[in-house]
């Protein structure tokens, strides 16, 4: 039986873990400052895993917890779930297409917080699912510690999320995030009050949650929906729409077919009467 060769269009871009070692090499060359911080964390590894948990390690890791702890850790998270390393990927790549402001993989793998957040997340919810809650909430603390990003261990957050600039984002213990949503420093999903149980939104697929908007109670955020930089949302928003204001109302629904995507904060001039 003759097998069938995969085509490759050499006009595609390489895969991120290769587009980042490339870069990696090229900055090497020419900031030789830098070239053994690149080697040790990106070059000398094998697949974008091993290069991240050793990224993690060197800045999670204290006095309590070594980073050779950490990194134990991290590829314990990695080897029993290879999708977390998948989902790392797809953050990435989510970070270089929709932030204008990032020149390539290596400068978030390195240096933005809101990546490094989101990917000490996922470890700490790997721990959080295994039972590790102590583990787990010791993530949580450095990640606020080190970032300004505070995500319970428990949170669900899906793949190819963008925290941008990342600092203040605070994300609650029962809140749900779907894939491809941006949101921006400042974002808030919390509850109302004191109660217990299922408290926090629920975030559709491609949603961007604008500079400091705060979305409080068990409410669903439909897909592709905008929410309008410090907007205080109380109540569900259908999908495709966009919500602005104190308290949040609905204005141009539908919005953009994917603003997480676009980045488009912009808004319409009129706005219904349609307090939600």
């Amino acid at each position: 039986m003759s097998q069938r060769l995969e085509v490759i269009d050499p006009s595609a871009p390489p895969p991120v873990w290769a587009a980042l070692r490339n870069e990696a090499a090229r900055v090497a060359k020419t900031e030789a400052a830098l070239a053994s911080l690149l080697h040790t964390v990106i070059l000398s590894h094998e697949d974008l895993g091993g290069a991240l948990s050793y990224q993690l390690a060197r800045k999670l890791g204290d006095q309590e917890l070594g980073a050779m702890t950490m990194r134990e850790i991290a590829c314990q998270a990695y080897e029993a779930e290879p999708r977390l390393v998948e989902m790392a990927e797809a953050d990435l790549k989510a970070v270089f297409e929709r932030d204008p402001a990032c020149r390539g993989y290596v400068q978030p793998f390195l240096f933005f917080k809101g990546f490094l957040a989101l990917q000490t997340h996922r470890i700490a919810h790997w721990l959080w699912k295994q039972g590790r809650e102590a583990m787990a909430f010791h993530l949580q603390s450095r990640t606020s510690e080190l970032f300004q990003v505070d995500i319970n261990p428990a949170a669900r957050i899906g793949s190819g999320v963008f925290f941008d600039h990342g600092t203040g984002i605070v994300i609650g213990e029962t809140a749900v995030i779907g894939d491809d949503v941006s949101m921006l420093h400042g974002v808030t999903l919390g509850g109302t009050g004191a109660e217990r149980g299922d408290r926090h939104p629920k975030v559709g697929n491609g949603v961007l949650l604008g500079a400091g908007a705060k979305v409080l109670g068990n409410i669903t955020i439909g897909d592709y929906a905008k929410i309008a930089s410090g907007s205080v949302v109380l109540k569900p928003v259908p999908p495709g729409c966009t919500a602005a204001g104190v308290p949040a109302r609905l204005v141009n629904c539908p919005t953009c077919d994917e603003p997480a995507k676009s980045m488009d904060h912009t808004l319409a001039d009129a706005v219904y009467d349609y307090v939600i």
